[in-house]
């Protein structure tokens, strides 16, 4: 029930102080790319990335599921997974909390902390509700209970505040995304984000009317797939969302359709070596 203390997961003790770690990457620019599993985790992490965040979309599409169909548990045990497959710290794409109450926020971001992960991004996406996104009062009530939550515990865990203003119909968007992201500053977001951003304008603004990072989804295109020029204007952080997943499905479906036509694809395959190699051996449990 809300306001209850949630079912706790086993902590990632093999990933100490992965939030304070996260929180100090925020102090200059980074980019943090989204696995879909253990294995992409792994693959990141040997590539040399400091963080990596997971994807809603890409763990319910593991699953068979849209995107959105995943629950508060599977969400933060798959988090606990990619975590202790690489040692590093792990945003959670939690979607819009896995609740609509304060409390139910609170509980979600509770169970974060509680399995080790280092912090999540809270949307304002009403689901099931007449509007598009939460009215602003609300959106901000929500991130408020988040930030008592992470004060009462004491964690280094790092809120993201997130409006998904550019996926909806709504009129002068960045308008709106840059009142709620200084309302969301304001509610205790250590990070706000407005995926969907591909206007060099629009980033700037935002940018300009908060003083805490900015996080930004690069591979959308516009000045989005410039890492070099989003730095400069000031962006701190950079995730790529669903945008990985998309490419190795992509790759995927064009050699099975090609197969189905009696050709045989594989341009860019990796060879069992390589892939062998990649991964420390284990002893399954």
């Amino acid at each position: 029930m809300p306001g209850m203390h949630p079912e706790p997961l086993e902590p990632m003790v093999s990933v100490p102080d992965a939030s304070t770690r996260f929180r100090a990457l925020h102090s200059g620019f980074f980019v943090m790319p989204n696995p879909w599993d253990a294995g992409t985790a792994k693959l990141l992490a040997n590539l040399g990335f400091s963080a990596i965040a997971t994807s809603s979309a890409g763990l319910a599409w593991t699953l068979a599921r849209r995107d959105g169909g995943i629950t508060r548990k599977r969400a933060i045990a798959h988090a606990v997974e990619i975590a202790q497959a690489t040692g590093l710290p792990v945003n959670g794409d939690f979607e819009s909390g896995y609740g609509e109450t304060p409390a139910e926020i609170g509980d979600t971001i509770l169970a974060s902390i509680d399995a080790g992960v280092a912090g999540c991004s809270i949307e304002d996406l009403a689901v099931n509700r007449p509007d598009p996104l939460y009215d602003l009062s609300m959106a901000c009530r929500r991130l408020e209970a988040a930030r008592e939550t992470i004060e009462r515990s004491g964690s280094d865990f790092v809120l993201t505040g997130r409006t998904e203003v550019y996926f909806t119909d709504m009129p002068g968007k960045n308008a709106v995304a840059v009142e709620r992201l200084k309302a969301y500053e304001a509610a205790g977001a250590h990070v706000v984000y407005a995926p969907g951003m591909t206007r060099e304008e629009d980033v700037a603004a935002i940018v300009d009317a908060v003083k805490v990072p900015v996080n930004v989804i690069a591979g959308l295109g516009g000045v989005s797939n410039d890492l070099a020029r989003l730095e400069a204007l000031g962006v701190t952080r950079i995730s790529l969302g669903s945008n990985l997943i998309k490419v190795a499905l992509g790759a995927f479906l064009g050699a099975a359709r090609a197969l189905k036509d009696g050709e045989i694809r594989l341009d860019g395959a990796v060879d069992s070596a390589s892939m062998n190699a990649a991964f420390t051996p284990s002893h399954a449990s």
